[in-house]
């Protein structure tokens, strides 16, 4: 599982909790579907006087941060803490998770938090308990990360990979799992800074180099492991590409964006093709295996600007059939308002069918592209509003779309170069 997943997954699911709640149910007996939400300011019966005061301050806090005091919640949540000593079972855990969330956020928008205070508070929150050891290890990192520790966080991430707590369970093999990954990826960013320190002197010390080498082996173990998990795991397979690419490991270089890209396990990722097809292309690959990747991106995301350039590579081809799969390919970029004021699609369009025009079925293959479209389209493309729009913003675009408007919608009597249209268009 990747950090994006992680995240979109409720916490209660990847701490593996058992407890549920009983869905509401409708007049008609239904379960709803809506999710229920859970007071955490509720009171409760045989309420202590310790119990009602963490529930005041909570719900005191809740509304200092939903109108942005910061400071005024910083000052509650130093009385909340108390809950951490709550000697009463099944208490003091649901709050852990609370305070650490709510602390991280009062720390991000404090106007006068320092990097000390979020160490203090990521500290105090592992070691309160297990539960949420390693999720907390990872933010703590990602904070150090983003304030330039590099080799803190690094630390941070290589004590969490060696932790262990009773009986492995999934979750947390996957959590470990993530912690090794993220902990490779900061082994690639050092890797990267000594690469440019090497590169910017004078002369290649052989030391220097082996040091180098080294954390390009540190991070490739993990790196490479990742791809036995299917997920998606873009940052990662990038970092490592790189680095062989470096060594000149070519071949182990293409065999990873392969395997990233046609594995039949991994979830569907056009950014798979992407990488794989920016490869080929900087190693000089021949257009036919090239036109192959761009193929299956066309499949996944029609409206992909790489489009642009797999209509190229087909109108190049001396295949009949190339040439019409070019005017499919541009039509359905055009059929996404993104590209809909894009000269250059539009010249693309032009020249495919100024080529098919060799052909004596030209007509025919024109009218089959836009039979399924001829309803819609002049809306899309043809008013007197993208006249207007056109003329005032880029002539030239108007020029080109005026010359393919009759082409395309024969059956129409449209004015969009004198911007306007019949009443029924």
């Amino acid at each position: 599982m990747d950090d994006t997943q992680i995240e979109s997954v409720p916490f209660e699911d990847l701490e593996d909790d058992n407890d549920s709640s009983d869905d509401n149910s409708s007049k008609s007996g239904k379960k709803s579907k809506l999710p229920l939400v859970t007071s955490t300011c509720a009171e409760t019966p045989r309420e202590t006087g310790f119990h009602e005061s963490t529930r005041i301050c909570l719900e005191q806090m809740r509304e200092a941060l939903l109108h942005h005091r910061w400071q005024e919640a910083a000052e509650y949540m130093a009385c909340y803490t108390q809950m951490l000593e709550d000697p009463t079972n099944g208490r003091a855990q649901p709050c852990k998770e609370l305070i650490w969330r709510i602390s991280a956020e009062i720390l991000h928008h404090h106007p006068n938090s320092k990097l000390d205070d979020y160490n203090n508070i990521y500290e105090r929150m592992k070691h309160s308990g297990v539960k949420h050891y390693l999720m907390i290890c990872l933010e703590h990192a990602f904070h150090l990360l983003l304030n330039g520790h590099i080799e803190d966080a690094k630390r941070q991430l290589s004590a969490a990979e060696s932790w262990r707590y009773g009986k492995e369970s999934a979750a947390q093999l996957q959590r470990t799992k993530l912690i090794q990954v993220y902990r490779s990826l900061l082994d690639y960013i050092i890797w990267c800074d000594k690469k440019f320190t090497h590169s910017s002197t004078e002369y290649s010390h052989s030391g220097g180099n082996q040091d180098t080498h080294n954390y390009f082996r540190q991070a490739s173990v993990n790196l490479k492991e990742i791809l036995k998990n299917p997920g998606v795991w873009d940052p990662f397979i990038l970092s490592y590409v790189e680095m062989l690419e470096f060594y000149e490991d070519h071949e182990e270089a293409l065999k990873v964006l392969n395997d990233y890209a046609y594995d039949s396990t991994f979830p569907p990722n056009p950014n798979a093709h992407v990488y794989l097809y920016q490869y080929l292309k900087r190693h000089d690959t021949p257009e036919k295996k090239l036109m192959k990747v761009l193929k299956t991106l066309h499949v996944l995301v029609p409206s992909h600007e790489l489009m642009l350039e797999y209509s190229s590579l087909l109108l190049q081809s001396e295949k009949k059939t190339d040439t019409q799969k070019a005017l499919e390919v541009i039509l359905e970029m055009l059929d996404f308002a993104c590209w809909r004021s894009n000269l250059d699609v539009w010249k693309s369009l032009k020249a495919i069918i100024q080529k098919l025009q060799s052909q004596e079925d030209w007509k025919d293959v024109v009218s089959g592209k836009m039979a399924a479209r001829k309803d819609w389209w002049p809306v899309l493309h043809f008013t007197s509003f993208h006249a207007s729009k056109d003329s005032e913003e880029n002539p030239e675009l108007m020029e080109v779309k005026a010359s393919l408007m009759k082409i395309l919608c024969p059956d129409l009597t449209l004015k969009y170069a004198a911007g306007q249209v019949t009443s029924g268009e």
